[in-house]
């Protein structure tokens, strides 16, 4: 494995482990089993069942390939989809514990998603993979040309370090961070966000932990998903340790 060094908006240098190869095709073997689904169960309910390729039939060529283009859309764009709902993951990344952050210690944008999803055509469609696994294989950061372009990378979450001793919150060999964009925090900013969580926790003051998941997704640019800020404000914390510990 390789390991990717990212600077963060502080300065901080964090190393990251890139996904192996063998983690990045086992991903996209499962988002492909995800894609192969839809589009048996679409075929299945609309063109088997009820019958409408009937009615596409009798359509001009142009019509039916929109119609064809709308009902597989979402094979055709899943990785822009997926990868921009689930900042930087789809299913297989997830299932894998792997996923696409910048190599200049931002967060990817949705820009970042559409160079790396434009690029997929040539890593892997048109070359069967063979681009893709080429420059994979030949580059240090284990990226392919989608990757290169859009100045990303794919790391993987898998945390094999034994942790002995943490600042912020305890954490086990086996925890999995869910936010990478935990780096923009300083050390200062996670002191002062510990604090604050604790001494709310204990007087149940729940407007003021409404405030501070507000100020960590303005800083951040992580959005709580969750809908419980006391889950996501912990999360956050362990998150932080797990990227931070070895600095």
């Amino acid at each position: 494995m390789s390991e990717l060094s990212i600077t963060t908006t502080q300065n901080v240098n964090i190393n990251f482990t890139a996904a192996t190869i063998a983690d990045r095709m086992f991903g996209y073997l499962l988002d492909l089993l995800v894609k192969t689904a839809y589009a048996i169960t679409i075929f299945g309910i609309f063109f088997y069942w009820l019958k409408v390729n009937d009615s596409i039939a009798k359509m001009d060529n142009w019509s039916q390939a929109a119609i064809y283009v709308l009902f597989y859309s979402p094979v055709i764009f899943y990785s822009l989809i997926m990868e921009s709902l689930l900042e930087g993951q789809t299913i297989g990344k997830r299932l894998m514990k792997t996923k696409v952050v910048k190599i200049d210690g931002y967060q990817a944008s949705f820009g970042d998603y559409i160079i790396r999803w434009i690029f997929r055509i040539v890593d892997v469609n048109i070359s069967s993979g063979v681009i893709g696994l080429i420059t994979m294989i030949i580059s240090k950061k284990t990226q392919r040309l989608g990757d290169m372009t859009a100045g990303t990378a794919v790391i993987s979450l898998k945390n094999n370090i034994s942790i002995n001793h943490t600042i912020l919150e305890e954490i086990d060999t086996a925890y999995v961070p869910t936010y990478p964009l935990v780096i923009k925090l300083s050390d200062n900013d996670a002191r002062i966000i510990k604090e604050t969580y604790n001494l709310a926790v204990s007087k149940r003051d729940y407007a003021t932990l409404i405030k501070l998941r507000t100020k960590i997704e303005e800083v951040t640019g992580i959005k709580n998903t969750s809908g419980n800020d006391t889950d996501f404000i912990r999360t956050i914390l362990k998150d932080f340790n797990f990227y931070t510990q070895n600095m």
